[in-house]
């Protein structure tokens, strides 16, 4: 059985990456960088994939272009619901990606974080899933937060201090 596994950066794909594989599953990654800002960090992101994968012998398809104004536009005005959107874009694009791969199921990183919305990924996976017509495949893989974070921090990974937004960014280093 084939899965695409959307991945937002390198740590977050260690446990799942894991996972999967213990599971018996042919694992590939799909980077997907329109969410990811300013362009210096999605570069940033997607170079530590990068040695990280070739590392793993994990291969991995990385989305052309870099759409930062659709993303804006798409959120202007609904910040406050600005990650389910984010959500229905990135498993969206990881949906059609493995239909048209015709991979098994696709799943996401997205559900090793302890700070994402996870009933709201599971949620919109579970749409996508249906609507596209591949299976999305639900773990939650935050239960190896913590041995996921102690294999970055050995592995000397870069580690990102916010989910990736513009929006994210200022909420993490802005302090009122």
């Amino acid at each position: 059985m084939k899965i695409l596994l959307h991945i937002c950066c390198a740590p977050c794909a260690i446990y799942p990456l894991k996972t999967l594989r213990n599971e018996g599953l042919d694992t590939m990654g799909f980077f997907y960088r329109n969410n990811i800002h300013p362009y210096t960090e999605c570069l940033r992101r997607e170079e530590t994939l990068k040695s990280y994968s070739a590392s793993m012998d994990l291969r991995v398809i990385y989305q052309d272009g870099y759409d930062l104004e659709g993303f804006i536009r798409n959120v202007a005005f609904r910040e406050s619901n600005r990650c389910d959107y984010c959500y229905h874009e990135r498993l969206k694009s990881t949906a059609l990606m493995a239909k048209r791969g015709k991979f098994d199921y696709f799943s996401s990183t997205l559900l090793y974080s302890k700070f994402q919305k996870h009933d709201s990924i599971k949620s919109i996976g579970e749409a996508v899933g249906k609507s596209v017509g591949v299976k999305f495949y639900y773990d939650d893989f935050r239960k190896g937060w913590k041995e996921g974070v102690e294999t970055s921090k050995n592995l000397k990974l870069y580690r990102q201090q916010y989910c990736g937004c513009i929006y994210s960014e200022k909420e993490r280093y802005y302090k009122t």
